[in-house]
């Protein structure tokens, strides 16, 4: 099943895509719980709720699809350096928070991004040239949590899966390397594109799925999620062993190589790119570029 939120007539709702690929159904959530968006939906089925379709189908091409989950209610957990060529970019580019560390992590290095940071499909990633002028792409798989827990063993990782969609990690390289963390420089404002869909985890193949990542026509990213250095199962072990994972919570798996930073000179985002990032079985994520107003 592949959910969304979406807008249609000034209002927010949910729905799941029918099979045909051109009409959404709506999904009844009551009026407080469609705020939520997809969120709604995942706390509704953990709660044991059966789902009930809410009027007649629409066309896809009269809605606007939204991030499926519009604000998360906890930051989005991030994992960087789970690929390998994109470890090894990094240190071949002369990365200055990662020079002459080209070895592989032993273990999931984790960070987050902020709730506010998220916004959807054709929505427009800003460059504010009074805080960063280094501003890259990084194509990701997402997890969303669908049944909380802690201590989560890696054989039992993936029934706390709700479903998968798609993440652009957008950072800003020199706020990164000048403040040797990395929530400021990935957590601006428009940072964290996400969707369109939210696909269940029984149509997904985590061992075999592409990632791809165009900026204007150039692919720039061509990966695949059998090159993690680290797989979903281990991801949500290591983040649960202390931390309560929660229904809604995100996991940003990490990036193949080909980001802006790993060519020489880098390839940093400039106002009217369009970025887009395909993943398989999840669909198309595009957004322009541009420079923030005000």
């Amino acid at each position: 099943m592949r959910v969304a939120t979406f807008t249609y007539r000034g209002a927010r709702s949910v729905c799941r895509l029918l099979p045909s690929g051109d009409y959404i159904q709506p999904i009844d959530l009551g009026s407080s719980g469609q705020q939520a968006g997809v969120l709604a939906l995942i706390d509704f089925a953990a709660g044991g709720g059966t789902l009930r379709d809410a009027g007649d189908p629409i066309p896809l091409k009269d809605v606007k699809l939204e991030a499926p989950i519009p604000r998360p209610r906890r930051n989005i957990f991030c994992v960087g350096k789970n690929y390998r060529d994109h470890v090894q970019e990094l240190s071949k580019g002369g990365f200055e928070a990662d020079k002459a560390k080209e070895d592989l992590p032993s273990v999931p290095i984790i960070f987050s991004k902020i709730p506010d940071c998220v916004i959807g499909p054709n929505c427009t990633i800003r460059i504010d040239p009074k805080v960063s002028k280094k501003i890259d792409y990084e194509a990701e798989l997402a997890v969303v949590i669908g049944r909380g827990g802690r201590h989560i063993a890696k054989a039992d990782a993936l029934s706390h899966v709700w479903g998968y969609t798609i993440v652009n990690d957008v950072t800003a390289r020199d706020l990164q390397r000048d403040h040797q963390q990395w929530l400021i420089g990935k957590s601006q404002d428009s940072f964290c594109p996400m969707g369109p869909w939210l696909v269940s985890c029984v149509e997904f193949d985590l061992k075999n799925t592409n990632i791809r990542c165009w900026v204007n026509d150039e692919l720039r990213q061509n990966g695949n999620t059998r090159d993690m250095i680290f797989d979903v199962p281990t991801l949500i072990e290591s983040i649960s062993a202390g931390i309560t994972l929660q229904p809604g919570d995100i996991i940003a798996t990490g990036t193949p190589a080909g980001v802006g930073v790993g060519f020489k000179p880098p390839k940093y985002l400039a106002p009217d790119d369009r970025v887009r990032i395909e993943i398989d079985r999840i669909g198309t994520l595009e957004n322009p570029v541009a420079l923030w107003e005000g």
